[in-house]
């Protein structure tokens, strides 16, 4: 079975030696999506518009691999402060539908450019 790279400018390029998202079969790995926004590169600001962006990243990919968030089967998020983890949990509930998908959420020292959110997931295509 081959992979193939899956590749959209409507999310941050990669900046190292990462491909945005890898399809092998009918699964996708997705590589983590910190609050870039994709035509400037800069990081927007605060939590609530960092983790916006960050699972606005993720859309774009799953949408460049005709998926979407109903597909999303795992989820890893990574902050650098857990006390905002109720607000993530808003923002998820208005993006993802039930059954949620599996997750976890850990916090971390630090994050790539000073991000305070990141997100990476794992997705399957229906049949």
């Amino acid at each position: 079975m081959s992979k193939t790279i899956i590749a959209t400018e409507a999310a941050p390029q990669a900046i190292g030696p990462y491909s945005q998202a890898v399809k092998r079969g009918d699964t996708l790995y997705i590589s983590g999506q910190i609050p870039l926004e994709p035509q400037s590169m800069q990081m927007v600001e605060g939590i609530e518009a960092q983790t916006r962006q960050a699972f606005a990243n993720l859309r774009a990919i799953l949408e460049a691999a005709d998926m979407g968030f109903a597909d999303v089967v795992k989820l890893n998020i990574y902050l650098t402060d857990l006390a905002h983890f109720a607000l993530v949990n808003g923002v998820m509930e208005e993006l993802f539908a039930r059954p949620y998908p599996a997750r976890a959420a850990i916090g971390v020292a630090s994050l790539p450019r000073g991000a305070l959110v990141e997100v990476d997931a794992i997705a399957v295509a229906a049949r």
